[in-house]
């Protein structure tokens, strides 16, 4: 079985901790193999070292040069770029994707691959932290809520460890379940989670150990954040009283619903902060708030600091 050759291209403060559960699990399936049954590279834009999200610096070939010599090009980003950055990895993306290479993106990176316009049609995941702001953007795009996804010839990882079950899949595929499991083992990893196994950002955590109409109610709100739906519907959509549902928010979370519901709204405007460019009323609209005065009142009120600080001083 041929080579198959991965170029990693690495994104301004990308993230380290992806872009090693990437590599070292096809690292040691070459030594369990006894030849090289992979191959990788990391790259850039520009062919400069790159820094990662820790400050550790990786050194880089130019992109341009490495599409022409593997397989599958695989984005790995961080936190957030500004336009500049985002634009030329965006221009390396189409040209992967123009020469059929493979394309994968890992943790954030599925975002920068909506922009490039390399995923419709496809399934693909992204870090449960970006889900909603990706969503918001790119509405038609065939976004899970799994650890990874991939489909056909494009593949995308929800962030982390997730890389690591993403290419032990890949490895079992080619060299065998076997060969697989002992990769797993040497990294003491001792289940290889299914692709569609769902991610356990903190809101899950949460709402899974909420009383059963609260996870309903919950849920409702979630779904429901650019166009709020009052919260007397929400009791009858349940079964019960708002008094009643009034009580239950108050006993669980010291809080109104509405109050809880509010809250929801300002922690969705701090996503689209952080991995959007929307403009402030374009974020207010997208939150139900409706105004920008109303959506810099309730950030403030849950964050702390009016919303253009809390954009302008995120690194």
């Amino acid at each position: 079985m041929d080579t198959l050759r991965f170029g990693f291209l690495l994104a301004p403060r990308f993230s380290m901790m992806s872009l090693s559960s990437a590599i070292e699990p096809i690292r040691v399936a070459n030594r369990l193999l006894s030849r090289r049954g992979f191959d990788w590279r990391t790259c850039s834009t520009d062919g400069k070292p790159v820094a990662a999200s820790n400050d550790l610096v990786i050194e880089a070939e130019p992109v341009a040069s490495v599409i022409e010599q593997v397989d599958a090009l695989v984005l790995c980003a961080g936190t957030h770029l500004d336009a500049s950055s985002e634009a030329p990895l965006i221009r390396a993306v189409r040209s992967a994707a123009r020469r059929k290479r493979t394309i994968g993106g890992l943790s954030t990176a599925t975002h920068i691959l909506a922009r490039a316009g390399v995923l419709g049609g496809y399934r693909c995941t992204i870090h449960w932290e970006n889900l909603p702001a990706l969503r918001e953007e790119f509405p038609d795009l065939l976004v899970t809520e799994a650890l990874y996804e991939i489909d056909r010839d494009r593949f995308t990882s929800s962030g982390g460890t997730t890389a690591l079950d993403m290419m032990l899949h890949i490895i079992g595929l080619r060299h065998g379940a076997d060969i697989a499991h002992e990769v797993a083992a040497q990294f003491q990893h001792g289940k290889i989670r299914a692709h569609d196994e769902r991610q356990s950002g903190w809101q899950q955590r949460n709402v899974a150990l909420l009383p059963p109409i609260l996870r309903r109610a919950t849920s409702i709100m979630q779904s429901n954040i650019e166009e709020p739906i009052a919260i007397r519907d929400i009791a009858v959509r349940v079964g019960i009283s708002q008094r009643q549902m009034e009580r239950l928010f108050a006993n669980q979370f010291s809080l109104h619903p509405k109050q809880y519901y509010l809250m929801l709204q300002a922690e969705r405007g701090r996503e689209l902060l952080t991995y959007t460019e929307k403009t402030m009323i374009e974020i207010a609209v997208a939150t139900g708030f409706g105004s920008v005065s109303q959506f810099s009142k309730w950030f403030k009120h849950f964050h702390g600091q009016l919303p253009s600080r809390y954009r302008n001083g995120r690194t």
